[in-house]
């Protein structure tokens, strides 16, 4: 797929990015805050309960660890391929109900350098993204429990929280992000451009698109976490 075409239309692209990026970041905002203070909320319940005295300490550990290697890039994937999956698939469903993709074939432009490839890099470079920012607001939500609940002070949650979160493993997490995305970004066109039937084809490769898009993420996500360890020798 001819995906570096797609930087030199930079409008075209900048408008696709704009609305996956800013468009999924009161979920991804939202879903940030959740996972950080909910696992807070169970897992020091947890560690109280079952665990030593100064259990509570692997605290900051246990939750940057959770989110960062799995999910923030997990919700990520998923919150993109619920929105924009759903949104391509529409769109592009749309344009083939109207004969807009014909007429770009009868013009002599290609529909998927055109259409389908600025939305295919946007998912890529917005998914990374997205993956920051709900780490980011989790550990952030964590911390706020912490400080405001709990017995540790907000520099000493603050070091555990860095403390085994290393390059070596925070990178990979972060990567396959753009594999998640450039997936979303290519079935929700798929199934955009393959609607037929008429209106009601259109929902049906709506519904296809985030089914299908958050199958594969899904999938995806198993396969490239064993194949991170494999590669990093993380996996015991």
């Amino acid at each position: 797929m001819a995906l570096p075409s797609a930087l030199l239309r930079p409008m075209t692209l900048g408008v696709q990015l704009h609305h996956v990026l800013i468009g999924g970041l009161p979920l991804a905002a939202t879903a940030g805050l959740v996972i950080g203070t909910v696992f807070w909320i169970h897992l020091r319940e947890a560690l109280r309960r079952g665990g030593p005295p100064d259990a509570v300490a692997v605290l900051p550990q246990a939750l940057a660890l959770a989110v960062v290697l799995e999910f923030g890039p997990m919700t990520a994937g998923l919150i993109t391929a619920g929105r924009s999956g759903a949104s391509l698939g529409a769109e592009l469903g749309a344009m083939r109900l109207t004969e807009q993709i014909d007429a770009l074939e009868v013009m002599g432009r290609s529909p998927i350098r055109e259409l389908v490839v600025p939305r295919v890099l946007a998912c890529m470079l917005a998914l990374p993204l997205l993956a920051i920012f709900i780490c980011y607001l989790a550990i952030g939500a964590g911390f706020v429990a912490e400080v405001m609940g709990g017995s540790m002070g907000g520099q000493q949650y603050l070091n555990e929280s860095l403390r085994l979160l290393v390059l070596p493993q925070v990178v990979p997490a972060m990567l396959k992000t753009i594999f998640f995305g450039y997936l979303v970004g290519l079935v929700g066109c798929w199934m955009g451009l393959t609607a037929n039937g008429g209106t009601e084809g259109v929902g049906q490769a709506t519904t296809r698109a985030v089914v299908v898009s958050i199958f594969v993420v899904m999938v995806a996500n198993v396969l490239m976490v064993k194949a991170i360890q494999l590669v990093t020798g993380s996996g015991g």
